[in-house]
Protein backbone atom coordinates (compact mmCIF):
# COMPACT_ATOMS: atom_id res chain seq x y z
CA UNK A 1 0.00 0.00 0.00
CA UNK A 2 0.99 3.23 -0.80
CA UNK A 3 0.65 6.31 1.99
CA UNK A 4 0.31 9.82 1.32
CA UNK A 5 1.11 11.63 4.58
CA UNK A 6 -0.09 15.23 4.59
CA UNK A 7 0.91 16.37 7.88
CA UNK A 8 4.40 15.85 10.20
CA UNK A 9 3.39 13.74 13.20
CA UNK A 10 5.31 11.35 15.39
CA UNK A 11 7.75 9.18 13.63
CA UNK A 12 6.44 6.30 14.56
CA UNK A 13 3.86 6.37 11.89
CA UNK A 14 6.21 6.41 9.00
CA UNK A 15 8.20 3.45 10.70
CA UNK A 16 5.74 1.06 11.46
CA UNK A 17 3.99 1.88 7.96
CA UNK A 18 7.20 1.10 6.69
CA UNK A 19 7.97 -2.35 9.03
CA UNK A 20 4.24 -3.48 7.58
CA UNK A 21 5.80 -3.12 4.06
CA UNK A 22 4.01 0.02 3.24
CA UNK A 23 5.63 2.53 1.10
CA UNK A 24 5.49 5.64 2.64
CA UNK A 25 5.40 9.25 1.00
CA UNK A 26 5.51 12.85 2.59
CA UNK A 27 4.03 16.02 1.64
CA UNK A 28 3.87 18.94 4.35
CA UNK A 29 4.27 21.76 0.98
CA UNK A 30 1.86 20.96 -1.66
CA UNK A 31 -1.10 22.78 -2.21
CA UNK A 32 -4.97 20.46 -2.65
CA UNK A 33 -5.27 21.12 -5.64
CA UNK A 34 -1.59 19.56 -6.81
CA UNK A 35 -2.16 17.16 -4.25
CA UNK A 36 -5.23 16.29 -6.21
CA UNK A 37 -3.15 15.55 -9.20
CA UNK A 38 -1.67 12.47 -7.99
CA UNK A 39 -3.78 11.17 -5.23
CA UNK A 40 -5.01 8.58 -7.13
CA UNK A 41 -1.73 7.09 -7.01
CA UNK A 42 -2.50 6.28 -3.08
CA UNK A 43 -3.92 3.30 -0.97
CA UNK A 44 -4.22 5.34 2.57
CA UNK A 45 -4.11 9.33 3.18
CA UNK A 46 -2.53 10.25 6.89
CA UNK A 47 -3.50 13.77 7.93
CA UNK A 48 -3.90 16.20 10.89
CA UNK A 49 -6.25 19.41 10.30
CA UNK A 50 -4.59 20.52 6.94
CA UNK A 51 -7.12 21.22 4.76
CA UNK A 52 -10.49 19.22 3.95
CA UNK A 53 -10.76 16.17 2.33
CA UNK A 54 -14.36 16.78 0.71
CA UNK A 55 -16.30 15.24 -2.09
CA UNK A 56 -14.17 16.54 -5.15
CA UNK A 57 -10.67 15.52 -3.70
CA UNK A 58 -12.45 12.48 -2.88
CA UNK A 59 -13.85 11.66 -6.61
CA UNK A 60 -10.02 11.75 -7.67
CA UNK A 61 -8.75 9.49 -5.33
CA UNK A 62 -9.77 6.64 -6.98
CA UNK A 63 -7.41 3.82 -4.73
CA UNK A 64 -7.83 5.19 -1.94
CA UNK A 65 -8.99 2.30 0.86
CA UNK A 66 -8.64 4.55 3.87
CA UNK A 67 -7.85 7.69 5.84
CA UNK A 68 -6.45 8.42 9.03
CA UNK A 69 -7.04 11.69 10.80
CA UNK A 70 -4.44 12.29 13.67
CA UNK A 71 -6.83 13.96 16.16
CA UNK A 72 -9.85 13.07 17.68
CA UNK A 73 -12.37 14.10 15.13
CA UNK A 74 -13.31 13.23 11.24
CA UNK A 75 -15.15 17.40 10.88
CA UNK A 76 -12.48 18.17 7.61
CA UNK A 77 -13.48 14.88 6.39
CA UNK A 78 -16.55 14.22 4.30
CA UNK A 79 -17.72 11.00 5.99
CA UNK A 80 -20.77 10.35 4.29
CA UNK A 81 -18.91 10.44 0.97
CA UNK A 82 -16.10 9.01 2.30
CA UNK A 83 -18.17 5.60 3.52
CA UNK A 84 -20.29 5.64 0.29
CA UNK A 85 -17.01 4.83 -1.50
CA UNK A 86 -15.98 1.98 1.31
CA UNK A 87 -13.13 3.89 2.57
CA UNK A 88 -12.10 3.03 6.48
CA UNK A 89 -12.19 6.24 8.68
CA UNK A 90 -9.31 6.38 11.49
CA UNK A 91 -9.86 9.03 13.56
CA UNK A 92 -7.61 9.03 17.53
CA UNK A 93 -9.83 10.06 20.44
CA UNK A 94 -8.33 7.59 22.33
CA UNK A 95 -5.05 8.98 21.72
CA UNK A 96 -5.29 12.57 23.57
CA UNK A 97 -8.46 12.07 25.59
CA UNK A 98 -6.30 12.27 29.25
CA UNK A 99 -4.33 14.83 27.85
CA UNK A 100 -7.98 16.48 27.19
CA UNK A 101 -9.35 15.68 30.55
CA UNK A 102 -6.21 16.40 32.42
CA UNK A 103 -6.51 20.13 30.70
CA UNK A 104 -9.93 20.71 30.89
CA UNK A 105 -9.07 19.97 34.88
CA UNK A 106 -6.06 22.72 34.89
CA UNK A 107 -8.01 25.45 33.32
CA UNK A 108 -10.70 24.70 35.81
CA UNK A 109 -8.60 25.00 39.51
CA UNK A 110 -6.72 28.17 37.91
CA UNK A 111 -10.26 29.79 37.16
CA UNK A 112 -11.39 28.65 40.42
CA UNK A 113 -8.06 30.06 42.68
CA UNK A 114 -7.18 32.75 39.53
CA UNK A 115 -3.52 31.36 39.24
CA UNK A 116 -3.07 33.36 36.35
CA UNK A 117 -4.35 36.98 38.01
CA UNK A 118 -2.06 35.87 41.03
CA UNK A 119 0.78 35.25 39.00
CA UNK A 120 0.50 38.29 36.85
CA UNK A 121 -0.06 40.70 40.04
CA UNK A 122 2.67 39.24 41.67
CA UNK A 123 5.36 39.81 38.99
CA UNK A 124 4.41 43.43 38.96
CA UNK A 125 4.96 44.18 42.55
CA UNK A 126 1.61 43.66 44.10
CA UNK A 127 0.44 41.54 46.77
CA UNK A 128 -3.29 41.24 47.00
CA UNK A 129 -4.28 38.35 49.04
CA UNK A 130 -8.25 38.94 49.59
CA UNK A 131 -8.57 39.86 45.93
CA UNK A 132 -7.38 36.66 44.79
CA UNK A 133 -9.20 34.42 47.29
CA UNK A 134 -10.63 31.39 45.51
CA UNK A 135 -13.24 28.52 45.44
CA UNK A 136 -13.25 25.12 46.29
CA UNK A 137 -14.95 22.39 43.80
CA UNK A 138 -15.99 20.05 46.40
CA UNK A 139 -19.42 20.58 46.76
CA UNK A 140 -19.90 21.69 43.04
CA UNK A 141 -22.25 19.97 40.18
CA UNK A 142 -20.07 19.93 36.84
CA UNK A 143 -22.06 18.93 34.01
CA UNK A 144 -20.67 17.45 30.77
CA UNK A 145 -22.22 17.83 27.05
CA UNK A 146 -21.04 15.20 25.22
CA UNK A 147 -20.04 12.03 27.05
CA UNK A 148 -17.52 10.23 24.25
CA UNK A 149 -13.67 9.66 24.72
CA UNK A 150 -13.48 13.29 25.91
CA UNK A 151 -16.02 13.77 27.72
CA UNK A 152 -15.54 10.23 29.64
CA UNK A 153 -11.58 11.38 30.18
CA UNK A 154 -12.65 14.80 32.29
CA UNK A 155 -15.03 13.15 34.72
CA UNK A 156 -12.52 10.51 35.74
CA UNK A 157 -10.09 13.28 36.55
CA UNK A 158 -13.46 14.57 39.29
CA UNK A 159 -13.23 11.35 40.64
CA UNK A 160 -10.47 12.76 43.81
CA UNK A 161 -13.36 15.88 44.32
CA UNK A 162 -16.33 15.47 46.15
CA UNK A 163 -18.58 16.90 43.22
CA UNK A 164 -21.60 15.65 41.39
CA UNK A 165 -21.17 15.18 37.82
CA UNK A 166 -23.76 15.00 35.16
CA UNK A 167 -23.71 14.29 31.68
CA UNK A 168 -26.10 14.93 28.89
CA UNK A 169 -25.34 13.22 25.16
CA UNK A 170 -28.06 12.68 22.10
CA UNK A 171 -26.95 9.16 22.60
CA UNK A 172 -29.01 7.15 25.28
CA UNK A 173 -26.83 4.59 27.91
CA UNK A 174 -24.00 6.65 27.91
CA UNK A 175 -23.48 7.62 31.55
CA UNK A 176 -21.02 5.57 34.12
CA UNK A 177 -19.67 5.31 37.19
CA UNK A 178 -18.17 8.47 36.82
CA UNK A 179 -21.13 10.51 35.07
CA UNK A 180 -24.67 10.22 35.87
CA UNK A 181 -26.76 11.25 32.75
CA UNK A 182 -29.37 13.52 32.42
CA UNK A 183 -32.21 15.19 30.36
CA UNK A 184 -30.58 18.92 28.93
CA UNK A 185 -33.71 20.36 31.74
CA UNK A 186 -32.20 18.95 34.84
CA UNK A 187 -28.16 20.50 33.17
CA UNK A 188 -29.33 23.68 32.59
CA UNK A 189 -31.23 23.10 36.58
CA UNK A 190 -28.49 21.84 38.49
CA UNK A 191 -25.00 22.64 37.10
CA UNK A 192 -22.54 25.48 38.07
CA UNK A 193 -19.73 24.26 35.99
CA UNK A 194 -20.73 23.22 32.05
CA UNK A 195 -17.46 21.67 30.23
CA UNK A 196 -18.52 20.85 26.21
CA UNK A 197 -16.78 17.68 24.55
CA UNK A 198 -19.01 17.92 21.64
CA UNK A 199 -17.97 17.44 18.36
CA UNK A 200 -18.48 19.89 15.42
CA UNK A 201 -21.25 19.37 13.27
CA UNK A 202 -24.66 20.68 12.49
CA UNK A 203 -26.42 20.17 16.25
CA UNK A 204 -23.47 21.67 17.55
CA UNK A 205 -22.75 24.77 15.62
CA UNK A 206 -23.66 28.13 17.90
CA UNK A 207 -24.88 25.60 20.21
CA UNK A 208 -23.90 28.00 23.37
CA UNK A 209 -25.75 31.04 22.74
CA UNK A 210 -27.96 33.59 24.08
CA UNK A 211 -30.79 31.61 24.82
CA UNK A 212 -29.54 28.53 25.95
CA UNK A 213 -26.88 30.27 28.36
CA UNK A 214 -30.35 31.97 29.38
CA UNK A 215 -31.94 28.64 30.30
CA UNK A 216 -29.56 27.91 33.19
CA UNK A 217 -31.20 28.06 36.49
CA UNK A 218 -27.99 29.23 38.17
CA UNK A 219 -25.15 31.34 36.94
CA UNK A 220 -22.05 28.96 35.76
CA UNK A 221 -18.79 28.60 34.27
CA UNK A 222 -18.08 27.50 31.24
CA UNK A 223 -14.93 25.14 30.41
CA UNK A 224 -14.85 24.52 26.25
CA UNK A 225 -11.99 22.40 24.79
CA UNK A 226 -14.08 20.82 22.00
CA UNK A 227 -14.52 23.42 19.24
CA UNK A 228 -14.76 26.85 18.80
CA UNK A 229 -17.35 27.46 16.73
CA UNK A 230 -19.86 25.68 19.19
CA UNK A 231 -20.15 28.76 20.93
CA UNK A 232 -21.64 32.13 19.49
CA UNK A 233 -18.20 34.39 21.38
CA UNK A 234 -20.84 37.31 21.15
CA UNK A 235 -23.87 35.76 23.79
CA UNK A 236 -20.27 34.36 25.66
CA UNK A 237 -19.45 37.70 26.26
CA UNK A 238 -22.81 39.01 27.22
CA UNK A 239 -22.87 36.58 29.63
CA UNK A 240 -19.70 37.10 30.81
CA UNK A 241 -21.04 40.72 31.09
CA UNK A 242 -24.18 39.95 33.02
CA UNK A 243 -23.07 37.75 36.11
CA UNK A 244 -25.02 34.65 34.26
CA UNK A 245 -21.49 33.21 33.32
CA UNK A 246 -19.25 33.50 35.83
CA UNK A 247 -15.80 32.70 34.01
CA UNK A 248 -14.58 30.76 31.27
CA UNK A 249 -11.61 28.56 30.04
CA UNK A 250 -11.56 28.38 26.22
CA UNK A 251 -9.07 25.88 24.44
CA UNK A 252 -10.75 26.58 21.25
CA UNK A 253 -12.24 30.12 19.26
CA UNK A 254 -15.28 30.63 17.29
CA UNK A 255 -12.56 32.59 15.07
CA UNK A 256 -9.97 30.04 14.62
CA UNK A 257 -8.78 28.99 10.77
CA UNK A 258 -10.14 24.96 9.99
CA UNK A 259 -6.63 24.06 10.24
CA UNK A 260 -6.47 25.25 13.95
CA UNK A 261 -2.92 26.57 12.76
CA UNK A 262 -3.66 30.00 13.04
CA UNK A 263 -6.25 32.34 15.06
CA UNK A 264 -8.05 34.30 12.56
CA UNK A 265 -7.84 32.76 8.67
CA UNK A 266 -4.74 34.78 7.06
CA UNK A 267 -3.87 35.55 10.38
CA UNK A 268 -5.70 38.45 10.45
CA UNK A 269 -9.15 39.18 11.45
CA UNK A 270 -12.23 38.33 10.02
CA UNK A 271 -13.79 41.78 9.31
CA UNK A 272 -10.60 42.73 6.91
CA UNK A 273 -10.30 46.29 9.00
CA UNK A 274 -7.12 44.87 10.93
CA UNK A 275 -9.13 45.17 14.21
CA UNK A 276 -9.82 42.42 16.24
CA UNK A 277 -13.50 41.66 17.09
CA UNK A 278 -15.19 42.93 20.04
CA UNK A 279 -16.25 40.10 21.57
CA UNK A 280 -12.59 38.70 21.57
CA UNK A 281 -11.19 41.92 22.83
CA UNK A 282 -13.25 41.38 26.31
CA UNK A 283 -11.88 37.85 26.10
CA UNK A 284 -8.58 39.15 26.22
CA UNK A 285 -8.72 41.72 29.24
CA UNK A 286 -11.34 39.81 31.34
CA UNK A 287 -9.38 38.55 34.87
CA UNK A 288 -12.01 34.96 35.14
CA UNK A 289 -11.34 34.27 31.33
CA UNK A 290 -8.63 31.94 30.77
CA UNK A 291 -7.23 31.15 27.35
CA UNK A 292 -5.07 28.70 25.42
CA UNK A 293 -4.24 28.08 22.08
CA UNK A 294 -6.13 24.64 21.08
CA UNK A 295 -3.68 22.72 23.41
CA UNK A 296 -5.74 20.80 25.54
CA UNK A 297 -4.92 17.54 23.67
CA UNK A 298 -1.66 19.13 22.86
CA UNK A 299 1.07 16.93 24.59
CA UNK A 300 4.30 15.16 24.91
CA UNK A 301 2.77 12.13 25.12
CA UNK A 302 -0.53 12.15 23.29
CA UNK A 303 1.50 12.86 20.11
CA UNK A 304 3.29 9.61 20.29
CA UNK A 305 -0.37 8.06 21.33
CA UNK A 306 -2.47 9.72 18.54
CA UNK A 307 0.35 7.83 15.87
CA UNK A 308 0.15 4.37 17.37
CA UNK A 309 -3.82 4.50 17.40
CA UNK A 310 -3.66 5.28 13.84
CA UNK A 311 -1.00 2.64 13.32
CA UNK A 312 -2.68 0.22 15.18
CA UNK A 313 -6.18 0.70 13.79
CA UNK A 314 -5.12 0.57 9.51
CA UNK A 315 -2.99 -2.76 11.40
CA UNK A 316 -6.29 -4.15 12.24
CA UNK A 317 -8.54 -3.55 9.20
CA UNK A 318 -5.57 -4.26 6.53
CA UNK A 319 -3.31 -6.53 8.18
Amino acid sequence: MKILHLDTNHPLLLEQFAALGFQNKEDYTSTKKEIEQHIHEYDGLVIRSRFAIDRPFLEKAARLQFIGRVGAGLENIDTEYAKSKGIFLAAAPEGNRNAVGEHTLGMLLSLFNKLNKAHDEVCSGKWDREGNRGLELDGKTVGIIGYGNMGKAFAKKLRGFDVEVICYDIEGGVGDENARQVGIMELQQKTDVLSLHVPENELSLGMIDAKFIDAFQKPFWLLNTARGKCVVTADLVMGLKSGKILGAGLDVLEYEKSSFENLFKNTAPPDGTGRLPEAFQYLMRAENVLLTPHVAGWTVESKEKLAQTIVDKVKARFC
